[in-house]
């Protein structure tokens, strides 16, 4: 069944929703949906009160750590975490109150997925503890991975043979679809329907979802194989597209 994710995505310390792919190392043409004057532990206590797990908090960018670590030891072992992780500091996360740790630009050398690289984190984690991002970003009827906060694409693409391939070193993947994301103006139901024909480890897609129904399509495109991350469409980050969080709780939190 496919199930509703929370997150936490922190921005310059504060929780945020972004629009995807505005964000840059310059901060120029940044465009924030939502800043909440609440602490990221405030989410985290709601999540853990309301028994979501799967969860993310995403750091993007520097001056995240405090907030991270503090939602982190609010519901240990009930968030994951992603945001420069890396073989030197993926186990201190952990340790923190991580139930995983999420990568993405690690794993790459230039724009070619490095499975070393990777290895390394399933050295330092565990594959049980690892889940890998390929947040993407949309060339015709394919999708490529992006990193470095989905400005730069890589040579990735989403296939259901590299799937099998990182599958082997992780155990979920995170799927943002960055052309979409933010804009709270309809999922990517080809990429849902596509993750879901493969679907052998679970699956968090987010991007562009702005009502109940949307999670009702993701469990219906992905035969319940792909959960659904709601952020700038919830009334808890300032929604006003009529999503409540607690109607999407209702439905299907878990």
């Amino acid at each position: 069944m496919s199930l509703f994710r929370p997150c936490i995505d922190l921005h310059s310390g504060s929780v945020k929703q972004i629009v995807g792919g505005s964000l840059s190392d310059t901060g120029e043409g940044l465009k924030e949906n939502f800043v909440s004057e609440k602490p990221a532990r405030y989410y985290a206590e709601m999540y853990q009160r309301d028994g979501l797990t799967g969860g993310h908090v995403v750091m993007l960018g520097t001056g995240n750590e405090d907030a991270a670590k503090s939602a982190l030891q609010t519901y240990p072992r009930g968030l994951q975490v992603g945001g420069g992780i890396n073989p030197d500091n993926a186990l201190k996360w952990i340790n923190y109150g991580a139930s995983h740790v999420i990568v993405t630009s690690f794993m790459f050398d230039g724009a070619t997925v490095s499975i070393k690289k990777v290895q390394q984190l399933v050295d330092v984690v565990g594959k049980d503890r690892l889940i890998l991002d390929l947040s993407c970003k949309r060339t015709g009827d394919e999708w490529m991975v992006a990193k470095d906060r989905w400005q730069t694409t890589t040579d990735l693409k989403i296939t259901h043979e590299n799937l099998d391939m990182l599958s082997q070193y992780c155990s979920e993947f995170l799927v943002h679809a960055a052309d979409v994301e933010g804009k709270c103006q309809g999922i990517d139901e080809d990429l849902v329907k596509f993750l879901g024909s493969w679907g052998k480890i679970p699956i968090t897609y987010a991007g562009g979802a702005k009502s109940v129904d949307d999670l009702k399509l993701v469990h219906q495109l992905s035969n319940g194989k792909v959960h659904l991350t709601y952020g700038s469409a919830l009334d808890i980050f300032g929604g006003k597209v009529h999503l409540t969080y607690g109607s999407a709780l209702d439905i299907f939190g878990g």
